[in-house]
């Protein structure tokens, strides 16, 4: 393993995170055995966590401003996941950031003609780059949280894993086997010490 490397890079992804989008943005806050690590922790991580993600071209700098209203959605995103899985309704301010985002950068029906054919394709409006990045977040964590994968949405039970995934079968608990093997370690280093005399 390159220890020179940025932490984020030796995070292995969960399950889900290849099919939407927002459950990445909200694992982008996470504890590693030296601390909490926040990859949207200012404008250039922020902007470069963005252009990873093929939401905004390199050439768009963000600024500060931009960058908060990232992470306000990524917390409000988390707000309602966590909701979702408790079947409870969620806060009224999380359900407010995330249609804040949705209406940033609405988009526009167009006819798009592909070598399928033509299809309806909806273009979100690129006037403003960053407003458009958090609304195309935004519709994909709505259509995590009202399609058939929502019930699926759980997050790590390891202790000190604050990471959401997708359960690809009713037994799975744990984010990565990394997070499973810790807390089998753990209780095995337990049962142990408590066999001793």
């Amino acid at each position: 393993m390159d220890h020179e490397a940025p932490v984020y890079l030796h995070q292995l992804p969960v399950p889900g995170e290849d099919r939407y989008v927002s459950l990445a943005l909200v694992n982008t806050r996470f504890t590693v055995s030296h601390g909490r690590v926040d990859l949207l922790d200012d404008a250039d991580a922020a902007r470069l966590w963005l252009v990873r993600h093929a939401l905004l071209s390199d050439r768009v700098e963000l600024n500060g401003r931009q960058s908060g209203r990232l992470r306000a959605l990524r917390e409000a995103l988390r707000t309602l996941f966590e909701a979702r899985a408790a079947a409870a309704p969620p806060a009224p301010d999380a359900l407010d950031a995330l249609n804040t985002a949705l209406a940033a950068a609405p988009a526009t029906p167009r006819l798009v003609w592909t070598a399928d054919g033509p299809h309806r394709a909806d273009v979100p409006d690129t006037g403003n780059p960053a407003a458009a990045a958090l609304s195309l977040l935004a519709e994909d964590a709505t259509d995590l949280l009202t399609g058939a994968d929502a019930g699926q949405l759980t997050e790590c039970a390891a202790q000190g894993c604050a990471r959401w995934f997708l359960r690809s079968h009713g037994a799975r608990r744990w984010c990565t086997t990394k997070c499973g093997n810790r807390v089998r370690a753990a209780r095995a280093y337990a049962a142990r010490k408590g066999a001793a005399p």
